[in-house]
């Protein structure tokens, strides 16, 4: 098996537990939580798309989050679910690194977005005379572009540098390819891992330190008035839950690549469904629940017939 893989360059999928017992049970889990994703997120977009009073910087942002979400759903779920169903789970060279290449560009994207998100949030209530001049639709556009394309754009280089490196190894422990397909090269790349460590500065560190500070001056100056108290709770609280579920799922799979040979199969198989699932589905659910403006119409949408406070 390991001759026939490595002249075809096809890598054999070890990370799943109890395929062929579970497998169909584990389709039909993802299969739901594709669907919850794609229409939970897919209800936000057109609720901020349709209702003008939502054609705001803030919304057109979570807007943009959500299809962040469903284009993640969409490459890296239906893998998944074909692998559940395959008596065995292997994956193509190419394959593999798309996978890769989309996993951690559209998580970048999304740190990104929380990014441009803080930033129209720290104007709106720290400057909120000069609101209307800064956050104009050309700047918003910008950010929007910013956010996407500069992950893109550094991810596509260190694609090019993965591309080049051959294989070794034939047998991935993990269930997506993230980080671990390192261990498959023949040799290590030491261009790789600082190119690797300079675009996770830029897209996850430096966003995250200006978020941090951006809401900590928010917050500072909103003790100042019981209205920018509301204002800031209203608004800041959803993106820092955002925040920090992405962290955290980011802190997972970093956690998942350096104890990848240590830790049980099962344990690392939960961990990194929890990580592919949870975070599309949370998003519209915290900010259905939390912000008022698009609570108020999920609200009316479900019960037209009562009006929301």
């Amino acid at each position: 098996m390991e001759n026939r893989s490595s002249s075809l360059h096809f890598i054999t999928i070890e990370g799943y537990v109890e395929v062929s017992k579970y497998g169909h049970l584990y389709f039909v889990i993802m299969f739901a939580a594709y669907l919850l994703t794609l229409c939970s997120n897919t209800l936000i977009i057109s609720l901020i798309w349709t209702h003008p009073n939502l054609h705001e910087p803030m919304y057109v942002f979570i807007a943009a989050l959500s299809v962040n979400s469903i284009v993640y759903a969409s490459a890296i779920y239906p893998k998944l679910m074909i692998d559940f169903v395959s008596e065995k789970q292997v994956v193509s060279l190419p394959v593999c690194l798309f996978q890769w290449f989309t996993y951690y560009t559209l998580g970048a994207c999304e740190f990104m977005l929380l990014t441009a998100m803080a930033y129209d949030r720290y104007v709106s209530i720290c400057k909120p005379l000069q609101y209307p001049t800064i956050m104009t639709k050309t700047r918003v556009c910008v950010l929007l572009a910013l956010a996407w394309l500069l992950p893109f754009s550094q991810n596509t280089v260190a694609l090019c540098l993965n591309v080049k490196k051959k294989l070794c190894r034939f047998l991935f422990k993990g269930v997506i390819c993230n980080s671990s397909v390192y261990r498959l090269y023949c040799t290590g790349s030491t261009t790789l891992t600082t190119y690797g460590m300079f675009v996770f500065t830029n897209v996850v560190i430096l966003p995250v330190l200006f978020i941090l500070y951006t809401y900590s001056r928010i917050f500072f100056l909103a003790r100042r008035s019981k209205d920018m108290r509301r204002k800031a709770m209203e608004t800041c609280l959803p993106h820092l839950l955002v925040l920090i579920n992405l962290t955290v799922f980011i802190f997972y799979d970093a956690l998942l690549v350096r104890i990848q040979t240590e830790s049980s199969k099962t344990v690392r198989f939960v961990v990194t469904l929890q990580v592919i699932m949870y975070h599309p589905l949370l998003n519209p659910v915290i900010y259905g629940l939390k912000m008022k403006g698009i609570n108020r119409h999920i609200q009316k949408l479900l019960c037209p017939c009562v009006k929301p406070k």
